[in-house]
């Protein structure tokens, strides 16, 4: 058996680049910075190993070693991290996943964001045959209270925002449909939080229906809606959990984990 000889550059394989990932993962899993002996252990790999794979991740600064024998995840990671994060685009992200979901309901399916006291439909998938006699074009905005999407936004905010956007807009209505009551806006508010999806129930127009669920960034922070309308009359239940798993898959791309993070135990002083 041939003895590694640690004179020689190990030769990139498969199989290492395996083990580089899973170091990174084992280094991810954990706040602080970890010893030799523990990642060795979690990732299963022999110690000498673990130490010439990790030395090399040193050199490109993948890895930090802020003290001697204990290794930490490096700050190249987040430099390119903050270099993929800036290149991503809601609407790049969202257009396939928003195409493959019109394709299977065959309504129109739009991604909107908050602006101001409004939401703004900034792409849309839809065919001719959906059956939509009215359709929101890209470009155009419609009040928080009265959407969806909007009304994923309002339950984002703190309570005294949504009385302080109450008294700016008014609640105006648009149908005898539309939530013009704080009460009553504060009630949906309340199912909207609990659900994680919104509903507009011929709210902005009627005839159509729409149900939303919302898209996430890396921090958690909703930045967009994904919404299916469809004439009242034909808006299904089913297309529920495929809208939300269209918008998990949007939110994955930019970055968002359901996974809870952990957070660093609080010393005592």
């Amino acid at each position: 058996m041939r003895k590694f000889d640690p004179g020689l550059p190990a030769t990139p394989t498969v199989q290492v680049i395996e083990r580089m990932f899973t170091l990174i993962d084992v280094l991810a899993s954990r706040e602080e910075a970890m010893s030799l002996k523990e990642i060795s252990e979690k990732t299963g790999l022999h110690p000498s190993t673990t130490h010439r794979i990790l030395n090399d991740l040193a050199t490109g600064r993948f890895i930090d070693r802020p003290h001697p024998g204990s290794y930490r995840l490096g700050m190249r990671l987040l430099e390119l991290g903050n270099l993929v994060k800036g290149r991503l685009n809601v609407r790049d992200a969202a257009l396939v996943p928003m195409r493959e979901l019109h394709k299977l309901i065959q309504q129109p399916v739009n991604l909107s964001m908050r602006q101001g006291d409004e939401i703004v439909y900034v792409e849309r998938a839809y065919s001719e045959r959906s059956g939509m006699q009215v359709v929101r074009a890209i470009g155009g905005r419609a009040p928080l209270h009265l959407t969806s999407v909007g009304k994923l936004f309002l339950a984002a905010d703190e309570p005294q925002r949504v009385r302080a956007y109450a008294s700016r807009t008014g609640l105006a209505g648009h149908t005898k449909n539309s939530l013009t009551q704080l009460a009553d806006l504060e009630r949906e508010l309340s199912k909207v939080r609990q659900y994680r999806t919104a509903r507009d129930n011929e709210e902005l127009e009627m005839g159509v229906r729409c149900m939303a669920a919302g898209i996430y960034d890396d921090q958690g922070k909703l930045i967009a809606g994904l919404s299916i309308s469809a004439p009242a009359e034909r808006l299904e239940e089913a297309w529920l959990a495929k809208l939300q798993m269209t918008a998990q898959t949007i939110s994955s791309t930019l970055g968002f984990s359901n996974e809870p993070k952990t957070l660093p135990a609080k010393s005592i002083s």
